[in-house]
């Protein structure tokens, strides 16, 4: 749910926003259940790379939260990112399973089943709101994924990282953060954020922006003027993805 933010950072930037909604999530099509224990690692292989060349991406720095953050990692430590992904802008990424994520996931089904949180994520979800979530849950919560473990793509990622953590993140802890910058073959900037819990441009869009901003003039400063702007596009329809809206 990444709301007006987006766009903010396309503002203050000068640079084009195509904001993407992963199958199973928001406006896109279904997805089958029970997803896989490697569909992150699926995603960032195959899924990603066909969606921005359907765009007709030519040049990105990729974004993403969460599952989305370890699935642009994921794709940058292949061959098929470069030359195109110029940098990684990630919130809150998992590079392997950790305790406190389990356990705050198995308080998400909790509340999924007999609190309100169905109801607030059908908002973002519509129809696609149970396999959105259970998708997600149950293959966290599966015995299997405590073993899921992504490092071994970080020393083939050759362009700069930033990661956006929250001190009070309840889904991951600082050592995410560290495994990145121990296991990454590039630059990779930490910004940690106080007050602050998983989403950071949603809690603190202001410091999450700002941060973000001068980290892309950073690639820019290096690629000179190899990046023009290039607008806000939607993927192009019909494709592989005709109705994906918006990125999770």
């Amino acid at each position: 749910m990444w709301r007006e933010f987006p766009a903010a950072l396309a503002e203050a930037t000068g640079l084009g926003a195509l904001v993407v909604s992963r199958q199973g999530y928001g406006g896109s099509d279904p997805v089958s259940l029970p997803r896989p224990l490697t569909y992150m690692q699926h995603e960032g292989l195959e899924v990603l790379p066909e969606v921005l060349d359907a765009a007709g991406v030519k040049q990105a720095i990729l974004v993403g939260h969460s599952d989305g953050g370890s699935i642009a990692l994921v794709h940058a430590g292949t061959a098929r990112s470069h030359p195109r992904v110029l940098g990684l802008m990630l919130e809150a990424p998992h590079v392997f399973c950790e305790d406190v994520s389990v356990a705050s996931i198995l308080e998400a089904r909790d509340a999924y089943e007999h609190g309100d949180l169905r109801e607030r994520l059908r908002k973002y979800h519509g129809d696609n709101v149970d396999g959105a979530f259970w998708g997600w849950n149950r293959a966290w919560l599966d015995p299997g994924f405590c073993a899921w473990n992504i490092e071994e793509w970080l020393p083939r990622i050759r362009v700069p990282v930033l990661v956006v953590q929250g001190e009070d993140d309840r889904y991951g802890t600082v050592a995410q953060v560290e495994a990145i910058e121990r296991g990454c073959g590039a630059k990779v900037t930490r910004a940690m954020v106080p007050g602050c819990g998983h989403s950071p441009h949603r809690e603190k869009p202001a410091e999450t922006l700002a941060v973000m901003g001068g980290f892309v003039k950073g690639i820019l400063g290096r690629t000179a003027s190899s990046l023009s702007y290039r607008g806000v596009r939607e993927p192009p329809s019909p494709g592989p993805f005709p109705r994906n809206r918006g990125k999770r």
